[in-house]
């Protein structure tokens, strides 16, 4: 089966808002063995919408829309497909019950305008919507099934989780082959010196193909095959991955959804280690990307943003001639700052993050860019310098993957 997408919204097309829904469909309707062939953008038009509607019926068995199902004048979606269907819209009382609940839920006096989410195309389905107050639909015409979603990810993802991939199975061929994808994931080389140890892998043709994709310090391998079951495309995933980790070694830190702050905080408690972080330039992220990971108060004892030179001396202990000797982004600073963070915290790893994110600071010896990470245990200090490029956050953000995968290659190699 043929299914394309239209994503509905001025904001979209403005680039105000990322539209993501795309992507997280694609994906589901591949699992389920529906080709994809288009991907439509519309702004809140009823005369745009109501013929990107009729073009994409008239080419694919699917159309999914999503957004313009919300209580305002600019929310055309219900309307326009009603006009598509030649049906008119009919109030549901289920509705409009669970949307009274939701704002009673929440202390609010259910808004008068609300009331138009309650209405639905005559013949059609609804699907709850469990976080917000716009039902989703699906109708038929003329053997074609045209699906309605509301724009929100929070609100589409679970009404397609929970409803949405079962009812697409029923209208799939016994004979639809099953698309999956795994990720494996990469840090710390670029995405130059990546390809050359996978360059076999990224020729492969046929059911089964690799691709390789660079993000900030993060360089992926998507593994992408087709198959009659599910079965069968773990058993060719698997194949390939193995071929792959064997050339990437520890460079894969993870797959899929896993994020590096994930597993270096599954190694900490696996090791059952505790660590106190000392941070300049990153200002905190490190220990923020830590402490998004559930659990955290079981290893991240201890974090001090020293940002100044007065705070690396005051807080860190960090002596003012070894600063001035050195300077604040140096080797010597690094490894103290991680030193007396460790002591002061009396756990087991120290870790300091210290440099020069820019756009000024810099020197003729010292430019922008240049960072010092210490990781210090009872029995050993590690200190490497790097040189980042980019303007100020992706400085940052690169200075914190550093620091995470050196911890990562300690915890795991001690």
């Amino acid at each position: 089966m043929k299914a394309e997408i239209i994503n509905i919204g001025t904001e979209i097309l403005l680039g105000h808002i990322v539209n993501t829904n795309s992507a997280y469909l694609s994906r589901k309707l591949a699992e389920v063995g529906i080709d994809i062939y288009y991907h439509t953008t519309v702004g809140d038009n009823l005369l745009r919408l109501y013929a990107a509607i009729q073009r994409a019926l008239g080419r694919s068995d699917i159309v999914i829309t999503t957004g313009g199902l919300g209580p305002t004048v600019d929310d055309i979606t219900l309307k326009t497909i009603a006009r598509v269907l030649d049906k008119k819209l009919i109030y549901k009382d289920q509705i409009w019950q669970r949307i009274e609940d939701h704002f009673k839920k929440r202390h609010i006096k259910t808004p008068k305008n609300n009331l138009r989410q309650a209405y639905i195309p005559q013949g059609s389905r609804w699907l709850k919507n469990g976080v917000g107050t716009a039902p989703g639909i699906i109708a038929k015409k003329n053997k074609k099934i045209l699906i309605a979603l509301p724009g929100p990810p929070l609100e589409l993802i679970p009404m397609v989780e929970r409803d949405m991939v079962t009812d697409l199975k029923k209208f799939t061929h016994k004979k639809s082959k099953v698309i999956k994808s795994k990720v494996l994931k990469t840090t710390g080389l670029a995405e130059s010196q990546v390809h050359p140890k996978i360059k076999k892998f990224l020729h492969m043709s046929g059911n089964t193909t690799a691709g390789i994709y660079a993000h900030p310090a993060q360089i992926d391998i998507k593994i992408t095959t087709k198959a009659k079951n599910e079965k069968e495309t773990k058993k060719n995933i698997s194949a390939v991955e193995k071929q792959i980790r064997k050339r990437l070694g520890d460079l894969i830190f993870g797959c899929d959804d896993e994020t590096l702050e994930a597993v270096v905080a599954g190694l900490l408690i696996k090791n059952n280690k505790t660590i106190a972080i000392a941070e300049s330039c990153t200002g905190g992220l490190l220990s923020n990307r830590l402490t998004d990971i559930p659990g955290s108060s079981n290893y991240l004892m201890h974090s001090i943003i020293a940002y100044s030179n007065k705070s690396k001396t005051q807080l860190l202990g960090v002596p003012e001639e070894i600063i001035k000797k050195y300077g604040a982004v140096s080797r010597q600073t690094a490894k103290l700052m991680a030193k007396n963070v460790k002591e002061l915290a009396n756990v087991d790893i120290g870790l300091s993050i210290t440099g020069i994110a820019g756009p000024s600071g810099e020197t003729k010896q010292k430019p922008v860019g240049l960072v010092y990470i210490a990781v210090v245990t009872k029995n050993k200090i590690i200190c490497k310098e790097f040189h980042f490029s980019g303007e100020r956050k992706l400085i940052k953000f690169r200075s914190s993957q550093a620091a995470l995968d050196m911890l990562r290659r300690h915890l795991l190699h001690g």
